[in-house]
């Protein structure tokens, strides 16, 4: 049976980058590689019905060992990984019982991985670090998740002392995109409550996230030659320029923290004829949330009337919204994680999520689904790490967790 160390490392040999500029699903074939692996792996393991569909979603059952009935638990982690940074070639190696110093990434790169930048490698100390050579990122952030998972299914299925009910896997692509549970069918894949496996730090548990939404705006100029531009140039860059400068300076990501929402220039692109940028709008308040949105077209009405209708265009999509309401009917799932935690010596930590997962849109789609950490850390760059026994005790708080979902369930 492969350690989830070894599982990890074999998946990060896979580049799984997914495409937010690509209309095809999932956004890049390389994803389904690693899905064909995978399902390959769970057909090995003797998981049942183990499949990925056209989609790119790869699903799979544990079957139930109880006498009883009880809820179907959903494990869901990603494929995909970030497309701020390649994933491409990743070189990772081993720190073993990390002392506590600067850990120097590679030559290539020069890169440094250092605790005066990132404090939480200081809890990391007689630990054992996956780190990358600084080059690419390290692909925790999903592959630690389904490494996990992995784990545990096999554990689960090789060992019928453990009781559980029945339990479903799927690994979704896409999800780095906002896109992740666009053709994920809740009704068939079966599940009554579920966890995404996509968190950080060791005992880190979430219920709360982000409401998301995504800007594009569209700035139109009249290009003219500068020699003769007076009172005819209008420089698309700057209305561009203008437009930011009218967001309120500190609700960026730089000066936000906790339960605070951000406004953030993700994107920018363009010339003095025609200029493009993205934005990404988060608050966990949804009232909040909507006045965020309000803004951007209160200003975009300023500018239009500034400098015409036809100059400035404003796209607002919203992406996912905060799941916490949809998890209080069913707090179990959080009292179920953190007595799992506490068995096995972890302490909770729950945390709002600056962020999304797929469980999210799943949780307003009828599947309840909270957020398990993985052990990663600086997800989407090439400062990200991994802890081996961080992992390990991942796949025991999965495995108990797929014990206590049948115990603690409310009876009906």
């Amino acid at each position: 049976m492969p350690t989830v160390t070894e599982r990890f490392l074999k998946y990060i040999r896979f580049d799984t980058q997914s495409d937010d500029r690509s209309q095809s699903v999932p956004s890049t074939e390389k994803q389904l590689l690693l899905g064909r692996e995978l399902v390959k792996e769970l057909q090995e393991m003797g998981a049942c019905d183990a499949q990925m569909d056209k989609n790119g979603y790869v699903t799979a059952t544990i079957p139930s060992n109880l006498k009883e009935e009880a809820p179907v638990l959903g494990l869901i982690a990603h494929i995909d990984t970030a497309t701020d940074f390649s994933g491409a070639g990743v070189n990772a190696r081993i720190v073993k019982n990390y002392d506590g110093g600067d850990i120097p990434l590679g030559e290539a790169s020069g890169a440094v991985l250092r605790p005066a930048d990132f404090p939480a490698m200081r809890a990391c100390i007689g630990e054992d670090l996956i780190v990358t050579d600084g080059t690419t990122l390290l692909g925790g952030d999903d592959k630690a998740g389904i490494a996990e998972i992995m784990a545990a299914a096999d554990e689960l299925l090789h060992d019928p002392s453990i009781p559980h009910g029945r339990i479903r896997i799927a690994f979704t692509p896409d999800e780095e995109i906002g896109r992740g549970t666009d053709f994920f069918d809740v009704k068939a894949f079966g599940a009554d409550v579920a966890y995404t496996v996509d968190g950080g730090a060791l005992g880190e548990l979430e219920y709360e996230n982000f409401n998301a939404a995504y800007a594009r705006l569209v700035f139109r100029g009249v290009s003219i030659h500068p020699g003769s531009a007076k009172n005819r140039l209008i420089n698309a860059i700057h209305m561009a320029m203008e437009f930011d400068r009218m967001l309120p300076v500190f609700e960026n990501p730089s000066a936000t923290e906790g339960y605070e929402g951000f406004h953030h220039l993700h994107a920018f692109n363009g010339t003095a004829d025609r200029t493009e940028t993205e934005y990404l709008i988060r608050d966990h308040d949804r009232a909040l949330f909507e006045k965020k949105k309000a803004e951007f077209l209160r200003i975009t009405a300023y500018l239009q009337e500034k400098y015409g209708e036809e100059k400035v265009s404003c796209t607002l999509t919203d992406n996912y919204y905060n799941m916490k309401e949809q998890i209080l009917p069913h707090f179990y799932l959080i009292e179920t994680a953190e007595q799992a935690m506490r068995e096995l010596g972890i302490e909770p930590v729950t945390l709002p999520i600056r962020g999304g997962t797929d469980g999210a849109r799943l949780s307003y789609e009828g599947l309840p689904c909270p957020n398990l950490f993985t052990g990663g850390h600086n997800a989407h760059g090439p400062f990200e790490f991994v802890s081996i026994q961080a992992m390990e005790k991942a796949v025991k708080v999965l495995v108990r967790i797929s014990t206590l979902t049948a115990q603690n369930a409310p009876k009906k």
